[in-house]
């Protein structure tokens, strides 16, 4: 018994007669004949009896009728549902975002894609890297941001940003007018960082304690703005990336460049090897990396 089985005899059922339904189906009437001789077997069961001209359904045919008549319009309605999914027209998609990384890089990429597919829906999670690889890993999350380098095996990645960390002092810091700055040079310096859950925290900890120290923390925030901030009214010193410095106001702010060691910047989409991407999802990924490809030309 399939669902096109079923079409023929609910046809037959309606027009009460083979030769009518053999002409809406566009179909043979030996044709029909034989599936619903099919059906019948199946069943083991009569499901129509010939009363003159007529086809009148037996009181088995009539349950399977109203029965079939259901089960062929949620097939219809699944068969609806799947061509919109597969033709983009619905659909949903959770993505990871540090809140760094997501006022700065995907606003405008979110609004192009939600231009060109309006009944998609994305729903952002902000959150730290080591928190977006587990939600990637456990698959809470379809796709991740996060800063490389990644601590997770058995992730896809897409790098979209190549950038190094600049010291950040307030103007007249005594540091300020130097070219450039090691970490050593910092020992003494106490440090505006990030919080535990991104990955630049450990980073940096790691290569202070390489160095011989570990940084006293003033304050930790998850916000550029509010670090950049907290560097302004003289609480510390802190590590930012290229982009951001650049927006920062040299009034009240000098961005210097840190060389032993460089630390990197790297931001990169990631997603589980080998898992079921959703089909908005998968568009989602190629949009993307169609956006910042173009981007760096």
């Amino acid at each position: 018994m399939d669902i096109l089985h079923l079409s023929y005899f609910l046809e037959v059922a309606r027009q009460k007669s083979f030769t009518k339904a053999s002409q809406t189906l566009r179909v043979s009437q030996p044709s029909i004949s034989k599936v619903i001789k099919t059906l019948e077997n199946e069943l083991n069961v009569t499901l129509l009896e010939r009363t003159g001209r007529e086809i009148e359904l037996t009181d088995a045919g009539k349950a399977v009728f109203e029965k079939a008549q259901h089960v062929v319009l949620e097939f219809q309605d699944l068969t609806s549902e799947l061509s919109e999914i597969f033709n983009l027209q619905r659909g949903e998609i959770t993505i990871g975002l540090p809140p760094m990384v997501g006022a700065r890089f995907f606003p405008k990429v979110i609004g192009l894609f939600r231009q060109t597919y309006p009944h998609i829906q994305i729903k952002l999670i902000e959150v730290g890297s080591k928190q977006i690889e587990r939600g990637v890993e456990e698959g809470t999350l379809d796709i991740g941001v996060i800063a490389l380098p990644a601590s997770l095996d058995g992730l896809e990645i897409f790098s979209f940003v190549n950038e190094a960390l600049c010291i950040v002092l307030y103007r007249d810091h005594p540091l300020a007018e130097k070219p450039e700055l090691t970490l050593s040079d910092l020992k003494e310096e106490p440090f505006v960082l990030y919080k535990e859950d991104f990955s630049l925290y450990d980073h940096i900890l790691d290569q202070c304690q390489a160095r011989g120290f570990r940084p006293a923390i003033a304050c930790q925030s998850s916000q550029w703005d509010f670090i950049g901030e907290m560097v302004g009214a003289k609480l510390g010193i802190a590590l930012l990336p290229e982009t951001i410095c650049k927006g920062l106001d040299s009034e009240r702010f000098r961005c210097i460049p840190l060389t032993d060691p460089v630390i990197p910047w790297k931001l990169a989409i990631i997603r589980k090897k080998n898992r079921y991407l959703s089909f908005a999802a998968r568009e989602w990924l190629k949009f993307t990396k169609n956006f910042f490809l173009k981007q760096g030309q």
